[in-house]
């Protein structure tokens, strides 16, 4: 049997990680995904939300060379999915599907070195890559006595072989525990301080609203808003809420405090009031509680969630 020594170059990291060009995949009349054009830069965690239905997955699929565009250009670290170069441009790509199929009859150090020669990665990454992801007290037991926390671990730990410089994972935390969830994110950080861009599909908007650098809403097969989840709520131009604890008798004064402001209400609520605001307001409102003094017991500032964020864009 002749040799195959596999490619060992990484991709071109001089450039953005993933750039897409009016991008398009039509199934007839469906048009799944409708011009996208993304770019994702080295070291970053962007995260790719949308309803089912929007192309989310179908992009996914068209980056990771799953599935030919019916149009446009994809680069991975500089190479053309089309190209010839994409077949060792894959080998620095980690994927973890939504739906991750195993073998239960193999125990989980098993399983990784199955993954590691479909990779060519070495064998030696197998058993610390399994730590990295709290599975070293079950790597020789057998997948059927996995959780399916522990299943989705071991497809994370799979998609780590390699050392991969860019990660595609789609509902990464399905199945997870709280615990286990902060830890995933914790090596996430930890993945791209070491300059590995990270890829993100979540239906759990909380999850990300804190924890991704940029991020796209996808509706219809477009990208609809593209941005941080700040910048995203400046372009909404979605108002604060402030909450105040107040005595019932004080409620009525801190109304009339703020009733002259423009575009700014108020709601009396069990233990104070609620203040919805425009942004640029936000320290007139402030300004004008001054006038409560030691009346006010506290007050919390809140932002719009991302979950807001995506309903404007996306309805």
């Amino acid at each position: 049997m002749t040799n195959i020594t596999l490619a060992s170059n990484p991709p071109d990291l001089g450039g953005p990680a993933i750039q897409a060009r009016g991008v398009a995949k039509y199934y007839g009349a469906l048009h799944a995904v409708d011009g996208v054009d993304l770019t994702v830069q080295r070291g970053e965690i962007f995260g790719l939300i949308g309803h089912n239905g929007a192309g989310k997955s179908t992009l996914f699929k068209m980056m990771l060379g799953l599935i030919e565009p019916s149009a446009g250009e994809i680069l991975i670290g500089g190479a053309s999915v089309r190209g010839r170069d994409f077949r060792a441009a894959r080998r620095h790509i980690g994927y973890l599907p939504e739906n991750v199929v195993l073998y239960d009859n193999l125990s989980g150090l098993e399983t990784m070195r199955f993954f590691a020669k479909l990779k060519g990665a070495p064998s030696a990454q197998c058993a610390p890559t399994l730590a990295r992801v709290g599975l070293a007290h079950a790597a020789s037991r057998p997948l059927r006595e996995y959780s399916k926390g522990m299943r989705q671990r071991l497809g994370f730990a799979q998609a780590l072989l390699g050392k991969p410089s860019v990660l595609f994972l789609d509902e990464p935390s399905n199945g997870l525990d709280p615990q286990a969830i902060r830890d995933f994110y914790a090596t996430l950080r930890g993945l791209r301080d070491d300059g590995v861009t990270i890829l993100i599909t979540s239906h759990i908007l909380a999850e990300l609203q804190e924890r991704v650098d940029r991020l796209a809403i996808m509706s219809a097969g477009k990208i609809q808003a593209l941005g941080s989840v700040q910048e995203l709520r400046n372009q909404m131009h979605l108002p604060l809420c402030l909450a105040l604890r107040l005595a019932p008798v004080d409620v009525l004064a801190a109304q009339q405090l703020v009733a002259h402001l423009p575009a700014v209400s108020s709601t009396p609520s069990a233990d104070g009031l609620r203040i919805s605001c425009p942004r640029e307001a936000k320290m007139a409102v402030l300004g004008a509680l001054m006038g409560l003094g030691a009346k006010l017991l506290d007050l919390k500032i809140q932002e719009p969630s991302l979950e807001d964020v995506f309903f404007g864009f996306s309805d």
